[in-house]
């Protein structure tokens, strides 16, 4: 019997250890079920799991050191020292806030002493008439990114295994919160809020497991686009820069804009509709839609409705930035034409001359703006996870 209680004892020690962050962790085969309320509970109560751990083992483990001899003495001792190795390393480095940490210095640069290259991408938000532009080769490494814009909380996050960049108010029930990394669900990045424990995942804001289980956190809009895209429209924009503490780990991520990184995780397969292929997904007005990157390379401009909403996407010269508008304006939907050396889009209906940001600049519906529409760029197997009920388009 007390043997079978310290095996007993010393596999729940271990499995403790070990389940709480396999299921939370990019580890062989851990990403693909839904476990998140099994870490979720484990972590809740790992101090009440380890102690009854040791009260299981106690006994016996006393009994093995009244006893003569010496081999289970000597068993148990490698066995706890096994263990002893696998609460360093599930508590100290495995951990997702033990391997990405958030920025010592958060310094902004105008474009005059900007060292950020301007064809890298960046995730850019506007609020109050202040602009700020975050390299995605930052935020990629740091996961999340806290700020005040306009006067506003922001916190800024990236997904590279996903590949998506979200931007969400960082205030719960009218208290500034502070979030913590705490693991991946589904591949995705998952933050835990410091007053509750409940854990968010990052593409959608929704709160997964915990007390807020089912609430949102508010999305503030925000784009991706190359830096110098980003510039031509906010000239005034400050930008992030590099924090010298962290050279090597965004140097990791130089070649992640471009998807030829050499992370299986985190490259991009260049064939269409795969788990790593690129799209671009579309939200409005309840509606949810993909569309292929390869496609949109192919086409320059893509012209769709989306439930019944008429939608523009459009690619920029860079073939990095792209932008996403309705067609409706004045209750007329427009039908658009690309010049691509120009980067003019030039409506059908009533032949008005319009700039790539969707600003009418000649014509009968000059200063008109387009609206622009919650579009984003990640991989297929996120989009397709997390929004199950889009549609894909099929030209």
């Amino acid at each position: 019997m007390s043997r079978l209680l310290l095996i007993i004892g010393i596999l729940l020690l271990i499995a403790t250890e070990i389940l709480r962050v396999y299921f939370i962790m990019p580890f062989p085969g851990s990403q693909h079920s839904n476990t998140i309320e099994w870490a979720f509970y484990i972590e809740k109560y790992k101090w009440l799991l380890r102690l009854v751990g040791l009260a299981l083992i106690a006994k016996p483990v006393y009994q093995l050191f009244q006893a003569k001899k010496r081999w289970p003495k000597l068993l148990f001792s490698v066995v706890a020292i096994f263990y002893l190795l696998i609460f360093f390393f599930f508590n100290f480095r495995f951990e997702a806030d033990k391997m990405f940490y958030q920025p010592s210095i958060r310094n902004f640069s105008s474009l005059a002493s900007n060292s950020i290259d301007s064809n890298k991408l960046v995730i850019g938000i506007d609020i109050n008439g202040e602009s700020r532009a975050y390299p995605i080769q930052i935020i990629g490494y740091h996961h999340q990114v806290k700020d005040t814009v306009g006067n506003t909380p922001v916190m800024i996050t990236y997904c590279t295994v996903c590949r998506t960049g979200r931007v969400y108010s960082p205030i719960l029930n009218g208290k500034l919160e502070t979030f913590r990394l705490v693991g991946m669900d589904h591949f995705n990045a998952m933050f835990e809020d410091e007053t509750t424990k409940s854990w968010w995942q990052q593409a959608t804001g929704v709160a997964i497991a915990g007390p807020l289980t089912g609430s949102h956190l508010e999305e503030i809009p925000s784009h991706q686009s190359s830096l110098a895209s980003w510039l031509r429209l906010h000239p005034n924009s400050t930008i992030l820069q590099p924090d010298s503490n962290y050279k090597q780990d965004y140097a990791d991520l130089a070649d992640f804009d471009k998807g030829t990184i050499k992370s299986s995780l985190e490259k991009r397969d260049s064939a269409s509709w795969k788990k790593k292929s690129w799209v671009v997904g579309i939200k409005t007005n309840g509606f949810e839609k993909a569309y292929d990157w390869n496609e949109l390379l192919k086409e320059d401009i893509i012209q769709d409705t989306i439930g019944r909403q008429p939608v523009l996407l459009v690619l920029e010269k860079d073939t990095s930035t792209f932008h996403a508008f309705s067609r409706v304006l004045q209750g007329q939907s427009l039908y658009f034409s690309l010049d691509r050396t120009q980067s003019l889009l030039t409506d059908s209906n009533t032949h008005s001359v319009w700039n790539i940001n969707g600003l009418c600049i000649a014509g009968t519906y000059k200063d008109a703006q387009l609206e622009t529409l919650a579009a984003y760029q990640e991989f297929w197997h996120s989009w397709k996870q997390f929004h199950p009920t889009s549609t894909l388009y099929k030209p």
